[in-house]
């Protein structure tokens, strides 16, 4: 059973609301309906952010129980909007159902989650279904059949993460607004990221846990929707929020008010603090009755017929934007490096995803690239054998039409851009691209991490600098420049016309411009160009064709 310390969930913590604030807006184009407190990833995103900032402020050597204060003070006193103040109730129901735990486990996570549930639902007077609820309801569940299997709690956490975005693609059968524009519910995408970023960062991995599209094969990529008018003409204007201290306030009868008020009531917390939010065509007597029953302070009243009017004109002038700019062709390649994705830029690649050779990106993340290139058919470069089986995945989700030239490196993905043609076909550009870079042997020079093999079966050390030619380790030293040299003669770079060079970002250029130099001394007829491609981990990485 893995031992998480008290350091390890506070990280936690703030790497979920990292990736939650990061994905914000992939979660707000999830809105159905146009309403300011609609912006469902932003406003669960400020109020994980105001947790961090109460728990950031703790001492040293602080006590669970002042952990647990502390999230769900901070989650209470920052909850913006409905999802905001829906969130904030189910922080604070699992910080209540493992308030007896003394490490994370599979009978904890049950616990914890089914109090989340209990909390979050009595928050809420008419809970739907397909909403965050759902999706909490369903994570509770999993929670609770691990608990059963006894899974240990590597495997508890990874089940829970998976039923969370499994639950997040059954919303759109659940409720039928969602089915209508093709969307899944935002805020309960928005508790499968947090929940996610929370596992992979607990479990030390980068990046996310799952791939959202994993659990539905079947189903199109999530879309963002046309501004809709079922909001308009709704009696309610305004939306209202704000905190309430007050030592003798009766959260059943507030609630009972506020019903008489408008509707998206909530009244949130306990004696002192309360957390209040309403639509309401009367926010002036929604403040005088708790002002009568004490002290009120940051004070939010949105008008929802302007920000609805100003919202509609934005999407329509991005949707215009869109259609101006869209082209016929697109092309998304993966690296790593600054100066790798400039390159390739320059080349005609026009987005580049952030990876390699240790941070393979997910479908979603390719399928987002797609997406933005804004074109009818898209080209992607995996540029590591890693990736390929991901980008073959994202190209038969696409939306568009869609191809994968399976090149291995980036300096493979250099030469592929020189048979790219945008006036030809899809199949057509496939065939020259990896025709073009079918030449090109691929050379990488990094540090052994562990003791191992080279291809010959010989011993390598840790920390051994071992040369890797399309896959295969065929270089060992101890001098990075030998074994750069060693390489290139394994890889016949004397039949070779030319040696293109990228830079590590910790190799420096005085280095760099003396091995340029060697090579050219051995090498006559070899032409060599080098570059800053600033990839991590890998002080050079080269190519010869």
């Amino acid at each position: 059973m893995a031992d998480f310390s008290g350091n390890d969930v506070l990280n936690a913590i703030a790497a979920a609301s990292k990736n939650l604030t990061a994905r914000k807006d992939e979660v707000n184009r999830l809105n159905v309906f146009p309403v300011p407190d609609g912006d469902t990833g932003t406003n669960m995103s400020l109020t994980l952010e105001s947790v961090v900032k109460n728990i950031s402020s703790l001492p040293m050597g602080c006590s669970a129980a002042d952990v647990r204060h502390a999230i769900t003070t901070g989650a209470l006193m920052g909850a913006r909007g409905n999802s905001g103040v829906i969130t904030s109730q189910i922080l604070r129901g699992l910080c209540e159902g493992s308030a007896n735990a003394t490490e994370i486990s599979a009978a904890s996570l049950d616990a914890a989650f089914a109090r989340a549930v209990e909390v979050s639902f009595q928050a809420v007077r008419k809970p739907v279904e397909g909403t965050i609820l759902t999706v909490l309801k369903d994570t509770a569940a999993a929670a609770k059949r691990v608990h059963r299997k006894k899974l240990d709690v590597n495997e508890a956490l990874d089940e829970i993460v998976r039923e969370a975005y499994a639950s997040v693609q059954r919303t759109p059968e659940l409720l039928a607004v969602l089915k209508e524009n093709n969307v899944v519910d935002a805020g309960g995408f928005g508790l499968a990221i947090l929940i996610d970023g929370f596992v992979a960062a607990l479990l030390g991995k980068e990046g996310s846990m799952s791939d959202e599209f994993t659990f539905s094969p079947t189903s199109e990529p999530k879309v963002e929707i046309e501004h809709l008018n079922d909001w308009e003409g709704s009696e309610y204007r305004y939306c209202n929020e704000f905190l309430v201290y007050s030592e003798t306030l009766d959260r059943e009868e507030a609630l009972d008010f506020l019903s008489t008020m408008g509707d998206c009531e909530l009244c949130v917390g306990a004696n002192p603090k309360f957390k209040v939010h309403v639509h309401s065509n009367h926010p002036n007597q929604v403040l005088e009755y708790f002002l009568e029953r004490g002290q009120i302070f940051e004070v939010f009243i949105h008008n929802m017929d302007l920000q609805s009017a100003e919202r509609n004109e934005k999407l329509v002038a991005e949707k215009e934007q869109a259609a101006a700019e869209r082209k016929p062709f697109g092309v998304v390649a993966v690296a790593a490096g600054e100066g790798n994705a400039n390159i390739l830029n320059s080349l005609g690649v026009d987005v580049v995803v952030s990876g390699g050779q240790t941070m393979n990106p997910s479908t979603a993340d390719l399928l987002d690239a797609v997406n933005a290139c804004n074109a009818d058919s898209v080209i992607i470069l995996p540029n590591n054998s890693n990736i390929i089986m991901t980008a073959n995945s994202a190209a038969e989700l696409a939306k568009v039409k869609c191809g994968v030239v399976p090149t291995k490196s980036v300096p493979q993905a250099f030469s592929a851009m020189f048979g790219y043609d945008a006036s030809a076909s899809l199949e057509d550009n496939i065939e020259a691209m990896t025709e073009a870079y079918s030449e090109v042997k691929t050379g990488e020079v990094t540090t052994a991490i562990k003791d191992s093999h080279d291809a010959n079966g010989d011993p390598i050390a840790e920390g051994d600098i071992i040369g890797i030619a399309d896959g295969s380790i065929d270089a060992v030293g101890s001098s990075l420049e030998d074994v750069v040299m060693a390489l290139l003669e394994q890889m016949e770079a004397d039949d070779a016309d030319t040696c293109t060079l990228l830079a590590g970002e910790d190799y420096p250029d005085d280095q760099l411009e003396a091995l340029v130099e060697r090579i050219e001394d051995t090498y006559d007829e070899l032409e060599v160009e080098s570059h800053r491609g600033e990839q991590p981990l890998y002080p050079i990485i080269f190519s010869v064709e």
